[in-house]
């Protein structure tokens, strides 16, 4: 049968578009990354303190934080309420008064007062709270991908516009911004023993305005204090550990302590009090199951490296810090280091168990409902859809009133990383590697809006409420990795995370009864001289 001659010119043409679109459809932040790193140098930006490279920095800054909150005020910890106001708010604060940190102007607080936020909002009778922790993102790395996302150069100062949490505003809404300096860095520990030796020789922390900036978005005068390197006044910069702790506990500590003061002493976590009134707790991660900011929302340990142990307390096991007496365990526990095999790992001290380098398999199978435990366990499974799997186990674990374990990952334990573009082709960072995935790789994970969305089936079963944790871990992986195409696609991917928890409550009419929490942990040291370009990249653009 011949086609009508309408037929295949309507067929040509539709050919001709597509290879058009296709021809124009070029991933220019890509290539502006790509470019960055093969020239070593880029007029729209770089990390670090030299603009003359596009990377001298790869780690952590302090710099100031951006919190945005939903059915919660600031008010009680900004401006007049800071504790860098007064010496007894910093007395209280690090156990000091920190060199040059007092500032009777201050508009800025503390990390520790989220989870003061989070207190105020059990105190309130608040059924539900959702942390949502955007590992490694400043201002600057928001402004970046709310540029990317809409194309244009729409602030310079502020909350900011574009991204959905920026522009959320179906609840009362506040922004604000915290110090994140922790208390020292790093003292001696001994995994085993679960002690801490102090070091009299480590950087303290507190912030400097004058050296730092006042806000966000103000640069001091001297760029090198933020990353720890000022010889004049030099203050400890964080890690993810100190930080989150921070975040869920409302304590300063030292660097890589889980839940756990300057002096060892273990503090409870703000989620530990939410359970004990009968809520139900949640831990979503696009990163390793027991990383640092997973970690603290729930466990205790000297060290954020001891995985296994840290594991053991989401799950509700035995472990190095709760030997005698087990934590309760979480009731939704979903994240990645699926498929991670070690032989050997000294930082987990003498109870490491070769295999997979953060869940034990006895572990897993003490967990397991086959197997008599807690949990309806789903995990990465060759050949079937993450999203659907997980969407099943989520179901049938709010059906028999039972727990939610689910694991993941691709490459190096984590989901796969999705660019800017919504795609998952990154390309390198300064690290001079790129990841690459396989359609089983993309297909077999769930996102973490997926994992969102899985969690909330489960933890809704509970008339109490709940708390929920929710890290969008792979914005830290991408600024440590100096990569913007990372970095924005990771932003997003929190973002729709976001998106997926509004719509919980919204569809409840719930946000009487709710507070959400969206911050980061620490920030890194992108330096973004031309907006404009950020813009000109945006896919909305093409």
């Amino acid at each position: 049968m011949r086609c009508p001659r309408s037929l295949v010119l309507a067929l040509f043409l539709s050919l001709a578009v597509l290879n058009r679109d296709s021809a124009l459809a070029v991933d220019q932040l890509k290539d502006l990354q790509a470019a960055a790193v093969a020239e070593g140098k880029a007029v729209w930006g770089y990390w670090g303190t030299n603009p003359e490279k596009y990377s001298t920095w790869t780690t952590h800054s302090n710099r100031l934080i951006p919190v945005y909150t939903f059915g919660a005020s600031l008010d009680s910890v900004r401006g007049v309420n800071s504790a860098y106001r007064s010496e007894a708010g910093l007395q209280k604060l690090y156990g000091r008064v920190p060199r040059d940190t007092l500032n009777p102007q201050a508009d800025y607080f503390d990390q520790t007062d989220i989870a003061r936020l989070q207190r105020d909002a059990l105190a309130a009778g608040k059924k539900y709270v959702v942390l949502i922790v955007f590992d490694g993102m400043d201002w600057q790395t928001t402004q970046a991908a709310a540029l990317y996302k809409t194309g244009k150069v729409s602030y310079r100062e502020g909350r900011g516009t574009g991204l959905q949490f920026q522009d959320y505003r179906g609840a009362p809404t506040d922004f604000g911004f915290f110090v994140t300096s922790p208390s020292s860095e790093a003292s001696g520990i001994d995994v085993d023993a679960q002690t801490v030796i102090n070091d009299d020789n480590v950087s303290l922390g507190g912030y400097n305005p004058q050296h730092g900036g006042a806000t966000p978005w103000t640069p001091g005068d001297d760029p090198t204090y933020l990353i720890g390197k000022c010889q004049e006044c030099r203050h400890a910069v964080t890690d993810s550990a100190a930080s989150a702790t921070s975040l869920c506990a409302g304590i300063k500590t030292y660097n890589v302590a889980i839940n756990i003061d300057a002096a060892g002493k273990q503090v409870a976590p703000v989620s530990h009090e939410f359970q004990a009134t009968g809520r139900s707790i949640g831990v979503v991660t696009s990163v390793p199951i027991s990383h640092a900011t997973p970690a603290c929302a729930y466990a205790n340990n000297v060290s954020r490296d001891d995985f296994q142990d840290l594991t053991r307390d989401l799950l509700g096991l035995p472990s190095v810090s709760h030997r005698a007496h087990p934590l309760l365990g979480v009731d939704v526990l979903l994240g990645a280091g699926w498929g991670e095999q070690s032989a050997e790992d000294r930082k987990q001290g003498a109870n490491f168990v070769p295999g997979n380098k953060y869940l034990a398999a006895d572990d897993l199978q003490r967990s397991d409902e086959a197997h008599g435990g807690k949990y309806v366990v789903a995990q990465r499974t060759s050949g079937e859809s993450g999203r659907a799997g997980l969407e099943k186990a989520a179901a049938t674990a709010a059906a028999q009133g039972k727990r939610l374990f689910g694991f993941y990952g691709a490459k190096s334990g984590h989901l796969p990383f999705a660019t800017a573009d919504g795609l998952y082709d990154p390309t390198s960072g300064v690290k001079g590697l790129s990841e690459v995935y396989s359609e089983a790789d993309v297909n077999e994970n769930p996102s973490l809006a997926d994992m969102s969305r899985a969690a909330l089936t489960v933890l809704e079963q509970n008339p109490r409420g709940f708390w929920l944790m929710i890290e969008a871990g792979d914005v830290d992986w991408a600024n440590h990795d100096n990569n913007i195409d990372n970095s924005v696609g990771a932003v997003l991917s929190g973002d729709a995370a976001f998106r997926a928890v509004v719509d919980w409550v919204e569809a409840r009419q719930a946000w009487d009864d709710t507070v959400v929490i969206l911050t980061a942990d620490h920030g890194h040291y992108f330096q973004l001289r031309e907006p404009a370009t950020i813009s000109s990249a945006s896919a909305a653009g093409r």
